[in-house]
């Protein structure tokens, strides 16, 4: 479903990784290793489209990545350092916005069903701003459990929950597998129980490296 052939990015006059080639199949995960600044971020923002790789293709569904535009853009959620809330409205007019922009219905029920599952059903219709932390990346998980979509790029997910909530996300990964999605993480932690077996990355060895 998605693949990356000989991929190269550059910050300023270093390269952080250079003919990096994988491919993901449905129900696959890749969990992508490595220090602070190795380039774990710089992929996954290129694998959401939100910037161009120096040479190499990223392709999805049998077509290239330039070519889809708006309609990749449908079919992934990108969870990155910043949560992508509205500090102003609740967690519950978060779910709602984020659903009118991407033009998939959701209903208020399951708006509500999703914030309970990350456990801030009392906490829906206070601003954002208010939360704590852990609170805030669960508001932003809520989107993964609310619109559905095959493909998850999630960096460093596990930061600012709890032992209970890390586990609770672990196993919203292993079902987003078995519905046939895909997932590509970066963490520093060690995974919790509940995620599935996954595939590694290691940015130390990804120079001119392959993964399939």
């Amino acid at each position: 479903m998605l693949s990356v052939s000989g991929l190269s990015a550059q910050r300023a006059d270093r390269t952080l990784f250079s003919k990096l080639s994988f491919t993901l199949n449905s129900g696959q995960c890749l969990h992508l290793r490595g220090a602070n600044g190795a380039g774990k971020t710089t992929l996954l923002k290129l694998l959401a489209g939100l910037s161009r790789p120096q040479s190499g293709e990223i392709v999805w569904q049998a077509q290239a990545l330039t070519s889809l535009g708006d309609q990749y853009a449908a079919a992934l959620h990108y969870l990155g350092h910043k949560d992508g809330l509205k500090e102003l409205l609740s967690p519950h007019a978060n779910l709602h916005l984020a659903a009118e922009l991407a033009g998939q219905p959701l209903s208020d029920a399951a708006a509500l069903q999703a914030l309970a599952k990350v456990g801030l059903s009392r906490q829906c219709d206070l601003a954002v701003r208010s939360l704590s932390q852990g609170q805030k990346k669960r508001a932003a998980l809520a989107k993964l459990l609310a619109l559905p979509r095959p493909l998850w790029l999630l960096d460093e997910p596990f930061v600012a929950l709890d032992t209970q909530a890390q586990d609770q996300l672990g196993g919203w990964i292993s079902q987003q597998l078995s519905n046939g999605g895909l997932v590509i993480l970066t963490s520093h932690q060690t995974l919790p129980a509940t995620t599935p077996p996954v595939m590694e990355l290691d940015f130390a060895q990804s120079q001119g490296g392959k993964s399939e």
